[in-house]
């Protein structure tokens, strides 16, 4: 895990001095302090969802060539058989699937995503998140607490949320077991160059 790390850092580093955008710049997009993107640069710490989604934003990339270093090519249509979509690990214990992570172009981004129940976090503050666009959440198994800003929901299996990702968000599994729901994160319209 920690050679990922390393490995994404060093593409976001070179990224940043090819488009010769400050460490500031970038802390600014990311929504992080120039300290904490240093440290994400350096690969002392590990990357979230949103930073890398925001990073991958202004610098006009798809996540996934952060990621792994190459660049979508189907442009028509892709297929990710059960269980074969791109394993990316964030965030303490949860998976997340990419499921078009082959297709280039995307004005969205699919993941499946199983978050783990932890105790401890049930009655915790849940961390928020903000990036641009909006985001669709449907639960398939379990059940998740999702944190809107100051308002708090349940979601059961079956059950769906649609939002403006710009406001904070945040979500846990509760109920005693894992979650499994499908995110669909689309992009706002500057980014899709509208």
């Amino acid at each position: 895990m920690q050679d990922q790390i390393l490995e994404i850092a060093q593409r976001i580093r070179t990224l940043r001095e090819i488009m010769e955008f400050t460490p500031a710049e970038m802390a600014r997009a990311a929504s992080v302090t120039e300290a904490e993107y240093q440290e994400y640069e350096a690969g002392n710490k590990d990357f979230s969802f949103t930073f890398l989604y925001n990073c991958a934003q202004k610098f006009g990339v798809d996540i996934i060539e952060l990621l792994t270093g190459e660049t979508p090519r189907l442009s028509f249509y892709s297929i990710v058989r059960k269980g074969e979509g791109l394993n990316i690990e964030r965030r303490k214990g949860f998976t997340y699937q990419h499921m078009a992570y082959r297709f280039q172009d995307k004005t969205a981004e699919p993941f499946l995503v199983t978050a783990p129940y932890f105790a401890e976090e049930q009655d915790q503050p849940i961390h928020l998140s903000r990036h641009p666009g909006q985001e669709f959440d449907y639960v398939i198994q379990g059940q998740l607490k999702v944190q809107m800003e100051g308002h708090t929901e349940y979601l059961h299996a079956g059950d769906a949320i649609y939002y403006d990702s710009g406001h904070g968000h945040g979500m846990i599994a509760t109920g005693g077991e894992a979650c499994i729901f499908l995110a669909i994160v689309m992009k706002d319209e500057e980014e899709k160059g509208e």
